[in-house]
């Protein structure tokens, strides 16, 4: 009997014969794709770590000028900017009541010596007659007390010309050395106290770069370490100093300490207010520096993944970590110059597993 075979069935059949023969022993398993990563290579470190540090240009010495009487500032000679020498004049002050001031000490002093010439000649003459036997103890002694209180009303009275005298001389307001004018803190016109700041000078002779320093840093450094200063906006301007002044106490909103370095010799164009820029080499024997991405834990130990240049797959290698550096991982042991490590994409690894490098052609 003939049988008739219909088109599904016969569909069926042969989707089944690719089935087989697809999972026949010729047939190749489907690749894995290649996980990029991003590696280094691992460089011999011969010293301690460089750091650099923003900081400004200020003069050594900033000093605020300023009056040791009060009044009416009547006029100021400088402005900001300018260039002042020592002596020169840069404000007044209104003299009429230091002048009255004088003339009433003066009168004082007057009023004084002619007392004490009264006295003197009354003393003298109680002296005599106490000899000659005219007179008695009791007015001797009178006239001598007398005498004494005079003297010292002279005393004082001379005393209080000087104050005066030197009051007044204060008025005038004078550059104690040469400089340029940093800021102003009072205009012509106002009635100003003994103290308030006139101008700031900013003196001549030294300049300090002004750095905001990290506790941790200020931990690792040296103790006495060559600080290389350059300008920010002009790399090839530069200059060597050394640390002049710590802070002992850090900022209560940054939490930086502020250290000052005493530039040797700064090129003029290294200006006042300037932005500079500071580094120094930490100390710390040779070791290998690694970036903290790269390290791994295994079995809760420090690891690496070291990737074989030639076949392109990685492998789990323990090292032994010295310390950690503000950017980086000083490792002693259990890495080699030469070494390729992968520094991004360390979490996504297995043993054994092929990667291609980022950049690489796949």
């Amino acid at each position: 009997m003939r049988h008739s075979t219909s088109p599904l069935a016969a569909l069926a059949l042969w989707l089944s014969l690719i089935g087989l023969a697809a999972c026949g022993p010729g047939a190749a398993p489907e690749q894995e794709p290649l996980r990029p990563v991003r590696v280094v290579t691992v460089e011999k470190r011969e010293g301690g770590e460089t750091v650099s540090l923003t900081g400004r240009l200020e003069a050594e010495d900033n000093v605020a000028l300023s009056f040791r009487v009060g009044g009416r500032l009547v006029a100021r000679t400088v402005n900001v900017g300018d260039r002042v020498e020592a002596g020169q004049v840069v404000a007044r002050l209104d003299r009429e009541q230091q002048e009255n001031a004088l003339r009433a000490a003066r009168a004082s002093l007057a009023a004084a010596m002619s007392l004490l010439t009264k006295t003197r000649n009354e003393f003298g003459r109680q002296d005599q007659l106490l000899r000659d036997g005219w007179t008695t103890r009791a007015r001797h002694d009178q006239a001598l007390q007398a005498y004494q209180s005079a003297q010292a009303q002279v005393d004082a009275a001379h005393a209080q010309v000087a104050i005066a005298e030197d009051n007044l001389s204060h008025t005038v307001l004078v550059a104690d050395a040469p400089g340029h004018v940093t800021a102003r803190g009072a205009e012509p016109g106002e009635v100003v106290a003994a103290g308030r700041m006139i101008v700031q000078l900013a003196r001549e002779g030294g300049r300090d770069a002004i750095f905001d320093v990290p506790a941790q840093l200020m931990t690792s450094a040296p103790r006495d370490p060559v600080v290389s200063v350059v300008l920010t906006s002009d790399p090839q301007v530069r200059a060597t100093g050394r640390v002049r002044e710590v802070a002992p106490q850090a900022d209560p909103v940054t939490r930086t300490f502020e250290v000052k370095v005493g530039l040797i010799n700064p090129p003029e164009a290294m200006r006042l207010g300037s932005t500079v820029t500071g580094s120094i080499r930490l100390e710390g024997g040779a070791g290998i520096g690694i970036p903290n991405s790269a390290l791994f834990s295994a079995d809760r130990n420090p690891a690496v993944w070291v990737v074989d240049p030639g076949s392109g797959l990685v492998s789990l290698r323990n090292v032994e970590v010295e310390r950690f550096d503000l950017a980086q991982v000083i490792v002693s042991r259990g890495l080699e110059p030469g070494d390729v490590i992968v520094t991004a994409g360390v979490q996504a690894l297995r043993p054994g597993q092929k990667v291609r490098l980022l950049g690489a052609t796949p």
